[in-house]
């Protein structure tokens, strides 16, 4: 067993050589995105904005804001921006 051991640290040592010496070259920044990673990046994308929009519809609110004016910049009805941001 001590062996495998030594052989387990050893393949450890090499592959850590070998992370610290990496140099990235130019078209590993292209390489295309695996789908279910873009799948999680997207959904966490638009968790992100959908957290943004809140925040900026509660400081419109505070700023007096109508939820007529917040409906249209949203893209929705006035009753829909409040019926969603109310409690956000």
């Amino acid at each position: 067993m001590r062996r495998n051991l030594e052989a387990l640290i050893a393949n450890a040592d090499a592959l850590a050589d070998q992370f610290e010496g990496y140099e990235p070259k130019d078209d590993d920044f292209d390489a295309p995105v695996p789908p279910l990673m873009a799948v999680k990046l997207a959904a966490f994308k638009r968790d992100s904005a959908e957290k943004e929009l809140a925040a900026a519809v509660e400081a419109a609110r505070e700023a007096r804001v109508s939820w007529r004016k917040l409906g249209e910049a949203i893209g929705t009805t006035g009753e829909a921006a409040r019926q969603r941001y109310t409690h956000a």
